[in-house]
């Protein structure tokens, strides 16, 4: 029986938005938080809520990829865990394993299986050997010309188009389409070059091209005493360049499909021996229901907002207590996911200009915006200046309603609600879906902004200098700015 471990002090591995979510769970369990910081993020809002902070380099970012750096501000502070939230270190299995040596609670899951998960290769054989469905594909590609015949004769055998994918990579990189056996040749060693460059793993393989499919996936909690249960779905579909923009919940597909794949996601973690919280993703054909194991995400995803909207279960909270050696108890009746929720990543971008960040800029107003079924998670504020050396998040806002037009006609009124002055922002972007008629009636895929190219005509200008003037109407007659504190 795996002992119960008591917690007092966690250190959170990681910046911005996810670090100050982390922290307030942490807290609300009376543990004691610690937050990290490189120098440019001296003066963010995440280290205020910390019980305290460690400056761990000047960076920028390769600090937080510091494992030597994380487990020696852990000691410092005298951190018994520590919890990666997403990105940097959270799905790096060096990063589990030099925790377990330092004798330092890593909240994810074991090294082992964040190996074997992260390994694309890998985590596919794990699933055939359960009899998962997967997308036909090879195993790593021989380096050199064998690769290229071999990487041939499955196009000749399987058809075109087909995806090269990193067999280390994630978060939707290392991935690229190739429609022909002469694009082919010519993407490899590119393909190579990338993915040795970002995930410092040369390794490549193929898999044939799902057109159109929908980007579903299943929330998984897992813990140490073999019990696995699913939280449910979300649709992903809506992408650019395989990086998630909007997200849904759950996804709206026939009740039978979605139930096979919710067992489906549990054999797979069962399989794979998983522990702690994880998401299990599948492609799925929208005219067949048909759908594949794609990847198994070994960490909190960016979107998990969006089920805790419709549980009312902290999903940091589960990871947390699934660390200390807790044993699952949630009620059968929370995994009913009862209405619906959409959560937007509002940054600091011009959608118009390629996504191009808005790094340098102020916020000169920040009004958010409130009412029910609305939840923020950001780091924005009047005066924040958006970084040029980490990403531009500046808040991601979940919406819930009882049914999809209420939740769409929500999301609209509190994107109209919002006002953000200085940067650019993807707000009037979101708002054009929102008035887009395949998206209202909940038609998509990921190759929605391929086929809806009209969302990005969209007037910013005049709505933005709109509200502004009406905000200072307000505080000349009232003598007083309303917002500024």
């Amino acid at each position: 029986m795996t002992p119960r471990t008591t917690m007092k002090k966690i250190l959170v591995a990681n910046r911005g938005e996810i670090s100050l979510r982390v922290i307030r769970t942490i807290k609300e369990l009376g543990l004691g938080a610690v937050a990290v910081y490189e120098t440019p993020d001296k003066e963010s809002i995440f280290i205020r809520f910390a019980d305290e902070a460690i400056m761990i380099g000047d960076g920028p970012r390769k600090d937080y990829l510091n494992i030597d750096r994380m487990i020696w501000a852990a000691r410092k502070s005298g951190a018994d865990a520590i919890h990666p939230g997403y990105g940097f270190l959270s799905e790096n299995p060096d990063f589990s394993r030099a925790c377990a040596e330092a004798g330092i609670v890593f909240i994810g899951p074991p090294a082992g299986v964040m190996h074997d998960l992260g390994n694309k290769i890998v985590a596919r054989e794990i699933m055939e050997k359960a009899g998962i469905p997967v997308i036909p594909g090879t195993g790593n590609l021989p380096p050199g010309e064998e690769g290229v015949r071999e990487a041939i004769a499955f196009g000749e055998k399987h058809g075109y188009p087909l995806m090269l994918k990193a067999s280390s990579g994630g978060g939707g990189r290392g991935i690229r389409k190739v429609r022909n056996g002469k694009e082919l040749q010519v993407q490899l060693p590119q393909a190579r070059s990338e993915a040795l460059h970002a995930f410092n793993d040369g390794n490549v393989y193929i898999e044939k091209c799902i057109e159109n499919p929908r980007h579903v996936e299943i929330q998984i909690l897992a813990d140490q005493h073999g019990t696995v249960i699913h939280l449910g779905s979300r649709d992903c579909s809506i992408q650019r360049r395989h990086q998630k923009l909007i997200e849904i919940a759950p996804a709206d597909l026939p009740a039978d499909v979605l139930a096979t794949m919710c067992e489906t996601a549990v054999l797979a973690a069962q399989r794979a021996g998983y522990v702690n919280a994880g998401t299990v993703e599948f492609l799925v054909d929208p005219a067949t229901n048909k759908f594949w194991f794609m990847e198994m995400n070994t960490r909190l995803q960016v979107e998990h907002t969006v089920t805790e909207a419709l549980t009312g279960i902290d999903i940091v909270r589960e990871q947390i207590m699934i660390a200390q050696g807790a044993h699952l108890d949630i009620p059968e009746v929370r995994f009913h996911l009862l209405g619906k929720a959409i959560q937007v990543r509002v940054n600091a971008e011009d959608p118009k200009n390629d996504f191009m960040p808005e790094g340098g800029k102020q916020v000169e107003v920040y009004q958010s915006p409130g009412g029910p079924g609305i939840r923020l998670d950001g780091i924005a504020y009047q005066g924040y200046r958006i970084p040029t050396e980490y990403d531009s998040l500046l808040v991601k806002m979940t919406v819930r309603g009882h049914n999809w037009e209420q939740t769409v006609q929500r999301l609209k009124r509190a994107l109209q609600d919002f006002l953000i002055v200085g940067p650019r922002t993807t707000i009037p972007f979101y708002l054009a879906i929102c008035n887009e008629p395949d998206f209202r009636k909940g038609e998509f895929d990921t190759s929605y902004l391929e086929t809806h190219p009209h969302v990005f005509d969209y007037l910013e200008n005049k709505r933005e200098i709109a509200k502004l003037s009406q905000l200072i109407a307000e505080i000349h007659a009232k003598k007083i700015n309303p917002y500024a504190y």
